[in-house]
């Protein structure tokens, strides 16, 4: 029997490689928070507070709710802690954080709308492979008419879409377990509070979508210990990714980071040949783009001039007009037709300079010559003067 949550099947779909290095090699690493993370969490606790002290008849007033959110973020906040867009800082952070509680408690103040039955709740949802599926919900709450409350704060940036929130599986999953727990539960209503935007998105779920739902899980929990492939997946998501130190991708990168390891892999020929292909490349697309500008301005001058041979110092350049055969971009349409006709054999693999020279000659099918054009092209031959 194995616990599985939303967060540890997200792993699996995001990045194989991280999954087997954290579930199931279970290798230990420093684990870096994110300044983001750890802003939502001090958001979280200080809303667990707002409720939990509720429940003992303490009714905390904005000031004291956000003189408690400062206390504990300067009390839990070192150094460490990685901030990933450089441009902000932690104050920055911090007064966003508060902000979101500010504008929070303003909008639903004095917070008994519904009754609240759970806080950051720690329960199970049994399977039928025989695993678990953790259940962990920001805010549980109910009315007396029988309908439930899936609340879950979002500090994220970005505010969720409908079609987002009707396809979410976290917070369904979250739903199914309530609908087993109560017995009385008609509804169950799924609420993310989209605290940067002081908005609420909800969506619901019929009890044949949790069906389903709970199958698709099992499932996927089947295919993650079936599994014997764990590749890397590169993505967004690495910036925020705590293995970097072993992960083929970015071990290199991790390494000269540090003082010993510039060091070190200043001497080394990986970073001198990577430096060393990065200017040849760079002057590659260049000098390319010189010889294609200095191609064009031969093509003119032949053209002015009409002659086919141009002559410098030491080498002279042929410069002939010649018909090039435009193919159509969907060129799968134009095997079709060439099958229709019975010329594949003869094609095969479609041989195009062969091709173009048939289309060029009209010794093919009028049909296929319809589906391509004729455009004048110019050849460049250098050549050693005599």
């Amino acid at each position: 029997m194995t616990t599985y949550s939303y967060s540890k099947i997200s792993t699996f779909l995001q990045c194989r490689y991280k999954y087997k290095l954290q579930y199931i090699d279970r290798i230990k690493v420093e684990v870096k928070t994110t300044i983001e993370a750890f802003m939502g969490s001090i958001v979280h606790q200080t809303l667990e507070k707002l409720y939990k002290d509720m429940k003992f008849g303490k009714n905390n007033n904005k000031k004291e709710l956000l003189s408690f959110y400062s206390a504990l973020w300067d009390e839990k906040y070192s150094d460490d802690i990685r901030i990933v867009k450089k441009e902000y800082s932690a104050q920055n952070y911090k007064d966003m954080g508060a902000k979101f509680v500010s504008d929070y408690y303003e909008h639903y103040a004095p917070f008994d709308q519904i009754k609240v039955l759970g806080l950051e709740t720690q329960e199970m949802l049994n399977l039928n492979n025989g695993n678990k599926y953790h259940i962990r919900i920001d805010r549980l709450c109910s009315d007396n008419r029988g309908t439930y409350y899936v609340c879950d704060y979002k500090t994220n940036s970005r505010l969720k879409s409908q079609e987002e929130a009707d396809s979410d599986r976290q917070l369904a999953m979250y739903a199914l377990w309530v609908k087993e727990r109560f017995k009385d539960a008609k509804e169950v209503k799924l609420i993310w509070y989209m605290l940067a935007f002081d908005r609420e998105v909800s969506s619901e779920r019929t009890d044949e979508q949790l069906k389903n739902l709970k199958k698709e899980i099992e499932e996927q929990i089947e295919k993650i210990e079936r599994c014997e492939d764990f590749p890397v997946n590169e993505s967004a998501l690495c910036n925020w990714c705590n293995y970097k130190e072993l992960c083929p991708l970015f071990r290199h990168e991790e390494e000269l980071k540090s003082k010993k390891g510039l060091e070190k892999y200043m001497a080394e020929d990986g970073l001198k040949l990577i430096d060393e292909l990065d200017e040849l490349i760079f002057q590659k697309k260049q000098i390319e783009g010189k010889i294609d500008t200095i191609k064009d301005r031969l093509i003119e001058f032949a053209k002015q001039r009409k002659v086919n041979m141009i002559f410098g110092t030491d080498k002279k350049a042929s410069v002939r007009e010649y018909e090039k055969v435009i193919y159509p971009q969907d060129k799968e349409k134009l095997v079709n037709v060439i099958k229709e006709k019975g010329l594949y054999d003869d094609l095969s693999n479609i041989n195009y300079i062969k091709l173009s020279s048939k289309i060029l000659k009209s010794q093919i099918d009028e049909d296929i010559i319809k589906m391509t054009r004729i455009e004048k092209d110019y050849r460049f031959f250098l050549s050693k003067k005599k």
